[in-house]
């Protein structure tokens, strides 16, 4: 295939993937692993701001991250009412579990982990802080959506041109034409409290609220 056919056939697909009522299906985001560190125990305070904890009149330190999205089904369909969590290390690249034991402090003013639902729209909203690299890992976020009746979908968000994503192994083992769907990129704003802001859409192997096999 020549390069002007293969540019042209990738410029077809990209359309038939953003474009609602096409006859194509979008591509299911990719599944990856939960990791050793998903909570044991929930943390008291579980919204969807990570930033902050009830009672403390601190906030995490980090780049304070604006991220929302949408979850939709592979015929861009949004999906209601879907529970969607979150979880990762904090600034010091340390997670809120027993078994993480790394010697830097934990920051006490982030929530490590949160949960939202999904409105009408299937959209989403959390506030959080822009991934830091944890030992032997890129930067990343971990999220876990709860279709009802389904094991959880689970994966992982990355940061879009982020120079360590080439070397982590988890990444590296999806399909190169499938990365950019577990990445974001993240940009600045000036939104205070938050400095920065992303957008992640997750689209889940479903028609019409049927499941599909993965």
């Amino acid at each position: 295939m020549d390069k002007q056919r293969r540019q042209l056939m990738l410029a077809l697909a990209g359309v038939m993937a953003t474009t609602p009522g096409m006859a194509a299906n979008l591509l299911a985001t990719p599944r990856q692993s939960a990791g050793p560190f998903y909570p044991l125990d929930l943390p008291l305070d579980d919204d969807n701001d990570l930033t902050r904890i009830t009672g403390s009149d601190g906030q995490a330190a980090g780049e304070i991250t604006d991220l929302s999205g949408r979850i939709v089904d592979i015929n861009g369909r949004p999906l209601t009412n879907m529970r969607i969590e979150i979880w990762q290390c904090d600034i010091n690249g340390r997670y809120r579990h027993p078994r993480e034991n790394a010697p830097r402090p934990i920051d006490p003013n982030f929530q490590g982990h949160g949960h939202n639902y999904t409105n009408a729209e299937g959209q989403y909203r959390f506030r959080t802080i822009r991934p830091v690299e944890y030992p032997g890992r890129t930067p990343h976020i971990h999220v876990a959506v709860f279709p009802p009746g389904e094991r959880p979908f689970v994966t992982q968000l990355y940061v879009k041109n982020e120079p360590r994503n080439a070397s982590d192994f988890l990444f590296q083992r999806i399909a190169t034409e499938r990365r950019h769907l577990v990445v974001a990129d993240f940009k600045p704003v000036s939104q205070a409290p938050a400095t920065m802001q992303a957008e992640f859409d997750i689209i889940l192997n479903r028609r019409d609220g049927t499941p599909l096999s993965s």
